[in-house]
Formats: C-alpha cells, structure tokens, sequence
C-alpha cells in the first residue's frame, strides 16, 4: 500500500492536481467512478469486459485511497476497523450462506 500511495501523490504533484482533491470533490469522484463500474455491468451481468471493470475497479480504489490520505487516516487501518464492527454485526452463526441485513438476523 505504501508504493501505491507514493505514487498517487506523485502522479498527483507531477500534475499539480491535489488542489483540486477536497474531501467534497473526492467523494464525488468515488460515487461517479462507482457508477462507471456498474456500467460495465448494465445490460448483460453476465458478459462482461474484465480489463474494462479492473481498470474502473482501480479509479474507484485510486479515489478512496486519495480521500484516505486527504483524511490523514490510514486506509488498511479504517478497513480493518470497519470490518472487525461489521464481524459484531454478523456473527457466523446467525449470517452464513445468507444476505439477510444485521437488523433482521
């Protein structure tokens, strides 16, 4: 992740385009990036371009990671954390093999 994030920043530097990446601007990013990735999904689930959904998979990863750096948090940390909450949320024994929400197991 270090190498990854290295190199947004220097991309990014390169460019002089930090200045544009507010929280408010980069979460905007994530949600148009996000859309861009269910296109590739829209009319066949089925038959779908894989480089196509990787490459919009990676827009939507650069974002979050940025929005990350912008926050001064680290990225694996909040992951982990989320998902040790959401593991409370879903137990094994009341969530496996079914997408039921946490409110209704």
């Amino acid at each position: 992740m270090e190498e990854v994030m290295k190199q947004i920043v220097e991309f990014n530097k390169e460019r002089d385009w930090d200045k544009f990446h507010t929280p408010e601007n980069l979460a905007k990013c994530i949600s148009i990036e996000s859309a861009e990735l269910l296109e590739c999904f829209q009319w066949d689930a089925e038959k779908y371009n894989k480089e196509e959904v990787c490459e919009e998979l990676a827009d939507v990863f650069t974002y979050c990671i940025q929005m990350a750096m912008k926050l001064g948090v680290s990225p694996e940390e909040i992951v982990l954390k989320k998902l040790d909450k959401t593991k409370k949320k879903y137990p094994v024994e009341k969530s496996k093999g079914v997408s039921t929400k946490y409110n209704k197991l």
